[in-house]
């Protein structure tokens, strides 16, 4: 059992990294983005957030699949930094697209003071779909959790998407989510997220009710979380992924606003 427990009530605040050296849009340094990194983690830890997770969203448009070692060698500073700014809180990493193989060893490299947990976000877990990086035809499920024993990881747990946002489910829409979420389970997933359509877009409540009662598994909203509708939530989640809502103007790429993630939690923890 890892460190999100059913009726956790967990709130995780999303780091989006700066772009890494080598994406379209890479500008700083390795340090000024792990320097980045570490202020936003310890901005969340103090305002009483339970998790942290980065992810390299500014690296847009996303290669899916195997990813550069400058890739994992930022994203490894970025989780040392965020790990060393807030050493109490549990992380998570995610490499877009389909970067899962390198997440789980950039989260079990960065692991260095046994934290209380470790964790990564798998998009890919199970069954195939279209995204807008293109098609993603192989579930990670069988080659992903082979390489997580291979490297001794197994305390990295893997929370994953089902039917995950800005994708197509056409060639799935015979499985509706409640079957996705037993799938997971079966395959070995720690948790599953629930998202809505898109970054920022609120998830189907319909959708929630039956991923809960479909598994014992963790269940995570993964986008569009707000303090209004957080409570309302965690009726059926055991923990929110917000990103979003805690920027300047509820906008994913601008800097967090210390008044926003206290919000959040004040939301979620009264």
């Amino acid at each position: 059992m890892g460190w999100l427990k059913p009726r956790s009530r967990a709130l995780i605040g999303m780091i989006h990294v700066q772009a890494l050296p080598g994406s379209p849009s890479g500008a700083l340094s390795v340090s000024a983005i792990a320097e980045q990194c570490a202020r936003e983690g310890a901005m969340l830890s103090d305002a009483g957030f339970d998790a942290l997770m980065i992810e390299n969203m500014h690296d847009a448009p996303y290669i899916h699949g195997a990813h550069g070692p400058e890739t994992v060698a930022a994203m490894t500073c970025a989780a040392l930094a965020v790990r060393k700014a807030a050493p109490e809180l549990p992380l998570g990493v995610q490499i877009l697209s389909g970067g899962n193989r390198e997440a789980i060893a950039v989260a079990f490299a960065s692991n260095v003071i046994k934290s209380r947990g470790m964790f990564i976000r798998c998009e890919n877990f199970v069954f195939s779909h279209v995204a807008d990086e293109g098609l993603l035809p192989v579930a990670e499920a069988g080659p992903l959790l082979r390489y997580r024993r291979q490297i001794g990881a197994e305390e990295v747990q893997i929370f994953c998407d089902i039917k995950k946002k800005h994708a197509s489910h056409a060639i799935t829409s015979d499985i509706g989510i409640a079957d996705a979420v037993e799938a997971a389970e079966f395959f070995g997933a720690d948790g599953v997220i629930v998202t809505g359509s898109a970054t920022g877009k609120p998830v189907s409540m319909q959708d929630l009710r039956q991923a809960r009662k479909a598994t014992k598994l963790p269940v995570l909203v993964g986008s569009g979380v707000t303090p209004d509708t957080a409570p309302g939530l965690l009726k059926y989640a055991d923990a929110l992924i917000v990103g979003s809502w805690l920027k300047k103007d509820g906008h994913w790429s601008n800097p967090p606003d210390e008044r926003r993630c206290r919000a959040m939690v004040k939301a979620v923890h009264g």
